[in-house]
């Protein structure tokens, strides 16, 4: 027998995230590379399918994956598209499957440069949560609270006192217990309590912005008629920020089903009405254009209507904070929550676990600064998605104390100006969408060929209405057709 002590064995790595929707889920199974036991808590019980989650009344309204978000959950869940494409989402082209009215008029339906995967906020939660939740690594503890963090001084933080070692956690029977994990995530949501958790481990609070347009929400399910159940197009009337009225608009998304989910917004002095007899009068009166309003009088309405005024866009700095813990990082709403009128939180929420798992990749488990470096990873999609809500919600009465900054005011000119050129020019049409679908970032509106094309502006003249087909147009005339 060798006389050789035998190997040292690697301590159980362990992490838990705190929240258990689509940017927890997203997290877990980023962790679940690198951690031996990924534990996830949720405060309520998730539903066992595609079924309405309790506490989250935002699922009602509009949803959607952009390119840039589809692909990143399918890099960290993979067959994900195929799974929620067999159940009946859509898979539409931007921007040939969308009829669009910006600011500056109707879009064309340019050839395809990105693309949208639409469905229903519960089927795809639930379709990743299966996926995630089939993995032996992660757990689920339900019915569950996070009520504060565990810390340990002294540990080499990046502050050089302070690590986060762990959770405390209240259970429905209101008994505390303390779970310890090597990395914490708080992926709560807009009611995260992390600035007062830091403020409890003796750490400043981060800086703080809020931009509120006070837009209220309305949306409600559709039978769409027999023959615009497959293939229709996205059809979209935006509001106009800077026409100094109240911003009104309204969506169609074709989603699982043959149904259409249909969302009305509009800001301080413009809501829709939470009324069901009201919903079309406001789509059809109030908009910018009736199209939505032409194309539900021949639809059947399936459920009554959702309304919510939660929607504030709100953004938390941690990654300017001068001392940040070991262990602990934020993400999600909880780290920026937008405008749902703009689809964008789910795609940031995936490309930021993206993220989180790319920096343990590159930084090792456990290495000196690590949570640092993954908050200041993920403040990369948070920005790109917070300048494009932003820079639009600002301009309405009353969304922030001081009104546009001067960097806000040029910078809206100068998309105005790429969105008028856009209109009539395919090539700037598709910069714009490399950005709005989150493939890309602002900096390529900066090219030398945009700003050329901005100052000569569309080469084809402006559309006279809304670009649905022949074949569109008479597939939603009435329930039979």
């Amino acid at each position: 027998m060798s006389d050789r002590p035998a190997p040292a064995r690697r301590p159980v790595r362990s992490a838990v995230v705190l929240g258990g929707s689509h940017a927890g889920m997203l997290a877990a199974r980023a962790l679940a590379e690198f951690a031996d036991v990924v534990t996830v808590v949720e405060r309520d019980v998730l539903p066992a399918g595609p079924e309405r989650r309790k506490n989250l009344p935002q699922a009602r309204h509009a949803h959607l994956l952009w390119s840039g978000g589809a692909r990143a959950v399918e890099d960290l869940v993979p067959g994900t598209t195929e799974l929620l494409l067999a159940a009946g989402a859509h898979r539409l082209a931007v921007t040939t499957d969308m009829v669009a009215l910006s600011p500056k008029g109707w879009y064309r339906r340019w050839p395809e440069s990105h693309y949208m995967i639409l469905c229903s906020r519960d089927l795809l939660d639930a379709t990743v949560r299966a996926q995630v939740l089939d993995d032996d690594r992660i757990t689920l503890l339900e019915r569950t609270e996070a009520v504060g963090l565990d810390s340990r001084d002294g540990t080499g933080g990046t502050d050089g006192t302070l690590a986060v070692t762990g959770v405390r956690l209240r259970g429905v029977d209101g008994e505390e217990r303390t779970l310890t994990a090597d990395l914490v995530v708080d992926a709560t949501g807009r009611a995260s309590r992390t600035p007062q958790w830091l403020g409890a481990l003796g750490l400043p609070g981060p800086a703080r912005r809020t931009v509120d347009s006070g837009l209220a929400y309305a949306s409600r399910i559709y039978r769409a008629p027999k023959r615009a159940r497959q293939g229709y197009p996205v059809v979209n009337v935006l509001a106009d920020q800077r026409a100094g009225v109240p911003g009104r608009a309204g969506v169609l998304l074709p989603i699982e089903g043959g149904q259409w989910l249909v969302t009305l917004s509009g800001t301080t002095g413009g809501e829709p009405s939470a009324a069901d007899d009201d919903f079309v009068r406001f789509a059809r009166e109030e908009l910018r254009h009736p199209i939505l309003g032409e194309l539900l009088a021949h639809a059947e309405p399936l459920t009554d209507v959702g309304f919510t005024r939660t929607t504030a866009n709100r953004r938390h700095y941690y990654e300017r904070l001068p001392a940040w813990p070991e262990n602990l990082t934020v993400l999600g709403d909880a780290l920026a929550a937008y405008n749902p009128i703009y689809g964008h939180g789910m795609s940031v929420a995936a490309q930021s676990a993206l993220a989180l798992r790319e920096v343990i990749r590159r930084q090792g488990w456990g290495s000196p600064g690590l949570a640092r470096r993954i908050q200041k990873a993920v403040a990369g999609p948070v920005n790109a998605a917070w300048d494009l809500a932003t820079g639009q919600d600002v301009f309405y009465p009353g969304a922030t104390r001081n009104g546009p900054t001067l960097r806000e005011r040029i910078v809206a000119a100068y998309v105005d100006r790429l969105l008028h050129t856009a209109m009539g020019n395919g090539r700037i049409a598709r910069r714009l969408t490399d950005v709005t679908s989150l493939q890309r970032g602002g900096h390529v509106l900066l090219a030398p060929s945009v700003l050329l094309a901005a100052a000569i502006g569309p080469l084809k003249p402006p559309l006279a209405g809304p670009p649905l087909t022949t074949g569109e147009r008479e597939a939603a005339g009435g329930p039979d057709q």
